[in-house]
């Protein structure tokens, strides 16, 4: 097994070592943040950062790069609070890779990869019609990192869509048979392959596998 001390990390090539260490927490959630200026104009981007921070209240984190360049997303949702995340599937992975190039402000990443932007009565930031499961956010907090210079952008969950066919009566939904996409590095796309639901752990007790009963 190769080992790679720190020093010998940072002697590494600029994007060589990018590739290496976004590699290193292996897969990683795939999803396009859509939002608006105060003109309506939309935006979209993709981020593989996002994270779950909590139920109740709903809240999810993901990380921005520090703000040494023009970041429309983090400058749209300062301006009207609200965004929407967008998870990635089999039929769109590619579009929503190009999200990541550095368009213009005055480009709409949804006309540049023809996406669908898509909006709903009370929420100001777009939808991606294309996208099963998405959900709305309220800005609640933005935690600067100090280490890095990056930011962790914390919102509330407003609201939530998805297919009623793919939630089970436990409320697990079923991310699979959505063909949610899952990124690994910086640019590797893949696809689900479940390999079964385990029983809530117990001391002293095996986790059995357990079936999925579906809402209709």
């Amino acid at each position: 097994m190769k080992h790679l001390s720190q020093q010998q990390v940072y002697d590494l090539d600029n994007r060589y070592r990018a590739h290496l260490i976004n590699s290193l927490s292996g897969f990683k959630s795939a999803n396009l943040i859509g939002t608006a200026d105060n003109t309506g104009a939309a935006n979209l981007a993709i981020f593989s950062s996002v994270i779950h921070l909590g139920a109740s209240p709903a809240l999810v984190g993901f990380i921005m790069r520090p703000d040494s360049a023009e970041r429309h997303t983090l400058s749209n949702i300062k301006a009207l609070g609200q965004y929407t995340i967008n998870q990635v599937n089999r039929t769109i992975w590619q579009q929503a890779h190009q999200t990541s190039a550095r368009y213009l402000k005055t480009q709409s990443e949804f006309e540049e990869t023809g996406l669908t932007p898509e909006f709903k009565a009370g929420i100001s930031a777009p939808f991606v019609k294309e996208s099963q499961l998405k959900y709305a956010l309220r800005l609640r907090e933005i935690m600067p990192i100090s280490l890095n210079k990056t930011m962790m952008i914390i919102g509330e969950i407003t609201d939530i869509y998805y297919p009623s066919q793919h939630i089970t009566s436990d409320g697990y939904i079923d991310i699979e048979a959505l063909d949610t996409v899952a990124v690994t590095g910086l640019d590797n796309y893949h696809v689900g392959n479940r390999l079964g639901r385990l029983s809530y752990a117990k001391p002293d007790t095996l986790p059995q596998i357990i079936s999925d009963n579906k809402e209709v």
